[in-house]
């Protein structure tokens, strides 16, 4: 297999790590790519970005009210 962070996880295709990526896993290399894009457009004076390790996604969340999610314009 191959160990990323401390982890050993099996040859092949590995549908979601820990550390919420999709890899590929073979004698030679291991290749991995997040599942996650980074909120770059929205309300940064009024929202604040959270990691959602659960879904593997950035929330963005109102600072002064975090049950009400903002809008984003867009991720990368």
């Amino acid at each position: 297999g191959c160990i990323l962070n401390g982890k050993l996880y099996p040859f092949g295709e590995i549908e979601r790590t820990e550390d919420c990526l999709s890899c590929s896993c073979n004698r030679k290399e291991m290749r991995c790519c997040s599942l996650y894009h980074t909120p770059v457009n929205y309300d940064k004076e009024r929202c604040k970005v959270v990691f959602n390790k659960k879904t593997c996604n950035y929330d963005v969340i109102e600072k002064d009210d975090p049950s009400k999610e903002c809008f984003v314009y867009s991720r990368v």
